[in-house]
């Protein structure tokens, strides 16, 4: 089974990086980008991808805003943040949401690629 991946931040060049980055890791697979936090409920409701790579400072709705809206719906994907302001309250914040956790786009190819290849690999474990 493919994690079906969907990013969010608006950064181009580093939405770009994090989509290069991803295409090392196998089994995972981008079906959907967003610029924005209203963007990003519109394409996750129609993609239906399984984990939302998410920025937490974003104009408009904040990647936490994001996140709690997501909290109602029957199938929310998973979320990842991913931010800039690597701290504390951030991290507890995303705790609170049910996050699977924050990593720090300074240290995103370390962080990232090791925890995005072992979601992918439970998913194919998963698969009948």
């Amino acid at each position: 089974m493919t994690l079906r991946i969907m990013l969010v931040d608006d950064n181009l060049t580093f939405m770009a990086s994090v989509k290069k980055t991803l295409r090392l890791v196998p089994n995972t697979l981008v079906v959907a980008e967003a610029h924005n936090g209203r963007e990003a409920l519109a394409l996750a409701q129609q993609c239906q991808p399984d984990l939302m790579l998410l920025d937490i400072v974003m104009p408009g709705l904040t990647g936490l805003d994001v996140a709690r809206d997501m909290q109602g719906w029957a199938h929310a994907p998973q979320v990842l943040f991913l931010s800039m302001h690597d701290n504390e309250s951030y991290r507890l914040a995303a705790q609170s949401l049910g996050a699977l956790g924050l990593v720090g786009k300074a240290n995103f190819v370390t962080e990232l690629l090791p925890f995005i290849t072992g979601l992918a690999e439970a998913s194919t474990e998963v698969a009948p």
